[in-house]
């Protein structure tokens, strides 16, 4: 079976990786120039279904938690498994509670064990969660690591091309998020800021609570940090806006004083595609799957999405060929 993917961000490599690995021939037409530049890479690489739960639907936790074991399979060396921490100012304690409330797969840390886990987050939080099982990926890295695996099976990339510059394939994935055109999603903006400095060490990410401004910061290489991110109702792709950027500095510095001394290596804005549910969609129609609507939970759902869409492939093909072999057998008749 040939199939085309269209797009290459989080969506459609998984999608491309699911297909390729169960015998169909794979291209994928992109129409940036490049891999990233979409919302997938501007995103947190959070796995953490447990700790999402807080403010998603429980499909969220069921189709994300296998979500670490997909990616350590697909891109061996990308995933780090050390959990999740979420801290509050003792003056938010009540936001704490709640999220406790709210999510399980946690528990609950003392100032000496943040201290133990994070050291130099010691003596500033008296209590948080710990969510052991979650883990983290950069988004940037593990997408060109699922690049070079794909290519590595044989799958053609188009950068620079829509579906029209390529033909002859027996079904489509649509993965182009926004550029989809259904009049069924809402665009959320989502900025964020990297952070360059060699005076905080983190070993997972740390969500900081605040009745307000929510906050997480997730450690990548090189002593940066990535800091995020607004929930803008917008389909608007223009820079950050000095308010988010005050916000997301200011409760850095919450989370740790020596964040107002970083670098400021790069700020991003991404349009997370989203239905009213907020949760996402595999569709058929007719030779074409959409996959869409993945909202903040791009990394973390879209292989469970990638599966649900191979399978819906897979199916409509035996399906077309028990109906030819119907039809031969009543012709043999």
């Amino acid at each position: 079976m040939r199939v085309l993917v269209q797009g290459a961000g989080v969506a459609g490599l998984t999608a491309a990786f699911e297909l390729a690995r169960r015998g169909a021939a794979v291209t994928v037409a992109e129409t940036g120039h490049a891999l990233g530049g979409n919302a997938s890479w501007f995103a947190g690489g959070m796995l953490a279904p447990w700790c999402e739960r807080e403010s998603a639907e429980q499909p969220v936790l069921d189709l994300g938690r296998d979500a670490a074991d997909w990616w350590d399979a697909a891109t061996p060396g990308q995933v780090t498994r050390a959990g999740t921490m979420v801290v509050a100012a003792p003056r938010d304690n009540g936001e704490l509670e709640r999220f406790a409330s709210r999510t399980s797969g946690h528990r609950r840390v003392d100032e000496d064990e943040i201290a133990l886990l994070e050291p130099d987050l010691a003596g500033r939080f008296r209590r948080g969660l710990l969510f052991p099982d979650e883990a983290h990926l950069d988004p940037r890295q593990a997408m060109a690591a699922l690049h070079d695996r794909l290519a590595d099976k044989g799958v053609e990339f188009h950068f620079g091309a829509d579906a029209s510059a390529v033909s002859g394939f027996d079904r489509q994935i649509d993965c182009t998020g926004m550029a989809a055109g259904d009049d069924r999603l809402r665009g959320v903006r989502g900025e964020m800021v990297i952070l360059n400095t060699p005076d905080v060490s983190l070993s997972r990410p740390v969500r900081l609570l605040h009745p307000r401004f929510p906050l997480y910061v997730v450690p990548r290489t090189d002593h940066r940090f990535m800091v995020g991110a607004t929930m803008i109702e917008s389909r608007s792709t223009g820079p950050v806006t000095a308010r988010s950027m005050m916000e997301l500095l200011s409760a850095a510095c919450a989370l740790h004083p020596a964040f107002g001394e970083a670098e400021i290596v790069e700020t991003g804005v991404g349009v997370r595609p989203a239905f009213s549910d907020n949760l996402p969609r595999v569709e058929a129609r007719g030779r074409t799957v959409a996959i869409n609507g993945l909202y903040r939970h791009g990394f973390l759902l879209a292989p469970a999405m990638a599966r649900q869409a191979a399978d819906l492939v897979f199916s409509q093909d035996r399906t077309k060929e028990l109906a030819h072999e119907t039809v031969g057998q009543r012709r043999s008749a």
